[in-house]
C-alpha cells in the first residue's frame, strides 16, 4: 500500500472514531436528557409594562368656550405652538368620536384635551382607557390646572 494512501486511511478512522455524536446519534435538538430542562418548563409570556403617565402642572384658560365648566385634570392628546392647528387637530379628533377642548397655557402653547375630571384617578382611568383603545395616542398625558 503506498504511504499516501495508509495517511489518508489512518486519518479517517480517526475522525469517525473520536466524534462521539456520531456514535451515540445525539444532537443539538435532542434536550431529553438535559439537566437544565424539566418536563414544566413552559414559555414565559412577557407581560407588558404599563407606560408612566406624564404629569404637567399649568395655569391654563379655555380657549373657545369662554362658559366651559373649569376642571382640575384634564387629558391632553395634543400640544401646538399654533392655534390653527390646534383647532385642525380639535377637528380631527370629533371625527373619531372625542369631544376636545382647546387650553392655552401661561406660555402660549396650545393643549388639546379630550377629557377633564375633578377627580385624578378618573382622568388617570381615561388615558389608560385611550391608551389602550388607541395606539397612536399612546403618549396622552396629564394636565393638572394651577389656580
Amino acid at each position: 500500500m503506498k504511504l499516501s494512501t495508509l495517511v489518508t486511511l489512518i486519518l479517517a478512522v480517526f475522525i469517525f472514531s473520536s466524534c462521539a455524536s456520531l456514535k451515540k446519534g445525539s444532537s443539538s435538538f435532542d434536550d431529553s436528557d438535559s439537566p437544565y430542562l424539566s418536563e414544566q418548563t413552559k414559555p414565559t409570556v412577557k407581560k407588558e409594562v404599563p407606560k408612566k403617565i406624564v404629569v404637567k402642572e399649568e395655569k391654563v384658560t379655555v380657549v373657545e368656550n369662554t362658559n366651559a365648566e373649569v376642571f382640575k385634570y384634564y387629558v391632553i392628546i395634543g400640544s401646538f405652538k399654533v392655534l390653527d392647528n390646534a383647532k385642525n387637530y380639535k377637528k380631527e379628533l370629533s371625527s373619531e368620536g372625542f369631544t376636545p377642548v382647546i387650553l392655552e397655557n401661561e406660555k402660549g402653547l396650545y393643549r388639546v384635551s379630550v377629557s377633564a375630571y375633578n377627580e385624578e384617578q378618573a382622568s388617570r382611568t381615561k388615558i389608560g382607557n385611550i391608551r389602550s383603545k388607541y395606539e397612536k395616542y399612546n403618549d396622552v398625558w396629564l394636565l393638572i390646572r394651577k389656580k
